[in-house]
């Protein structure tokens, strides 16, 4: 089953549609294949899939890993709805401080691929959604960084005005003051 590729205007960060295969007992897809993704994905092999419940109006982000420990990161929902956000944070890009949003659902199987240098977060928008991210690096807590959600340089327009956050999430600071060794 093919995949389909669709570049953001952010340069290397992709949404990422699967073909189902439907009939009468419901409906098959799949959502990585090695092979087929090695035309984007060019870094390690995926070492680590996550995979997070949350109920309506939770952000979770904006988060990122630095090197030597960067992740890129392919994220599905599969249960419910979310608004699923990229932020370039690569020093030099073209593109720096821009974001790209995705809605991204278990209907519309869509994804969105998140390459190393930016941070990624989403927004529930559903009454509770299930979202799977495959990640290219595992979790090093001391290589753990973040944005500010609410970031007025960024600017984000997320579809819900007063999201709940995790206190970690609402400490981060705004991209100029951010710890960020990623550059073009």
């Amino acid at each position: 089953m093919p995949f389909e590729f669709q570049e953001t205007k952010l340069a290397g960060v992709f949404v990422v549609s699967s073909q189902a295969l439907t009939d009468n007992r419901g409906s098959f897809a799949e959502l990585f294949k090695k092979d087929t993704f090695a035309e984007i994905h060019a870094g390690n092999p995926l070492t680590q899939i996550n995979w997070s419940r949350s109920k309506k109006n939770v952000l979770r982000g904006m988060h990122y890993q630095l090197p030597p420990k960067a992740q890129s990161k392919l994220v599905a929902c599969v249960a419910g709805e979310i608004f699923d956000v990229a932020v370039d944070i690569r020093k030099g890009s073209p593109t720096y401080g821009q974001w790209v949003g995705q809605i991204l659902s278990a209907e519309s199987k869509t994804m969105l691929y998140i390459p190393q240098g930016f941070a990624h977060g989403f927004c529930v928008t559903s009454e509770e959604a299930e979202v799977i991210y495959f990640c290219d690096e595992q979790y090093s807590p001391e290589n753990e960084g973040g944005l500010v959600w609410n970031d007025v340089e960024v600017a984000i327009s997320w579809p819900r005005e007063n999201p709940i956050l995790a206190e970690r999430d609402l400490a981060f600071p705004p991209l100029a003051a951010v710890k960020n060794t990623f550059t073009l």
